[in-house]
């Protein structure tokens, strides 16, 4: 059973924050810590296909084809890198949430995150209701 954690609030109302057991985050650490390599492995290899990191090119192409297909490969590749580095800090942000007991909890609302959410997306720091906010 969950255990429940009871937090004075300024205005002396008691506010309830369940908490995961020990036995229910360990594997959810594992999960992320082992998403993290495969987020840095990934990145690697993503930055190992930029044509701007090619030996073999020439800066000044005589071909504008050529040169746009590079600049257009570069920026694909910048845009994944940025899609893995976010998605890096969210599992970080997620690990630490893990370590300092608050795993589930919204960062923003305080509220309980949705164990759907949190089984499709472990590496989630806030609820679906203030993600949607957040999008406005």
């Amino acid at each position: 059973m969950d255990k429940i954690k009871k937090n004075k609030k300024k205005n002396s109302k008691v506010k309830q924050i369940v908490v995961f057991p020990l036995k229910v985050l360990k594997p959810i650490a594992n999960f992320l810590s082992e998403g993290i390599v495969r987020l840095e492995r990934k990145k690697k290899d993503i930055a190992s296909r930029d044509p701007f990191n090619d030996p073999e090119r020439v800066n000044d192409n005589a071909s504008s084809d050529t040169d746009a297909a590079e600049q257009v490969g570069h920026e694909r590749i910048k845009a994944l890198e940025k899609q893995i580095n976010s998605k890096l800090i969210q599992t970080k942000k997620a690990l630490s949430m893990i370590k300092i007991g608050r795993y589930g909890v919204c960062e923003k609302c305080g509220k309980m995150i949705d164990t759907d959410r949190l089984m499709i997306m472990p590496e989630a720091t806030v609820c679906i209701k203030c993600e949607k906010n957040k999008e406005k």
